[in-house]
């Protein structure tokens, strides 16, 4: 089942208290970034989140799964935790706090 588009328009619009996020097609699914981070995967209409230690701590009891065959496991992040924008921003900034920016790719010499 593919995600849709309301469900990415949903998520991004209760996310943005935390700052500048985006989403991605990427193979299929989409990568959401907090402020140039990747910080969770949207598949299937179901919301992953990264695992960091901060994350962890504010989302225990939560279930780790994979979001598709062969990634590492990631938060599965409940519906209805989807619209509590004050907590889904909380874990959004403590998320990309524990993630570095993406290494520049170095451009070729001709």
């Amino acid at each position: 089942m593919a995600t849709k588009q309301t469900t990415i328009d949903l998520i991004l619009g209760h996310l943005g208290a935390a700052g500048d996020v985006s989403a991605k097609k990427m193979f299929g699914d989409y990568g959401l970034f907090l402020d140039g981070r990747m910080i969770a995967i949207v598949g299937d209409d179901q919301l992953f989140f990264k695992p960091t230690e901060k994350g962890r701590t504010l989302c225990s009891g939560l279930k780790e799964v994979s979001p598709y065959p062969g990634a590492k496991p990631c938060l599965l992040i409940p519906r209805e935790k989807w619209t509590d924008t004050d907590w889904l921003a909380r874990l959004a900034g403590l998320t990309a706090d524990e993630i570095p920016l993406p290494k520049r790719k170095k451009k070729r010499e001709a």
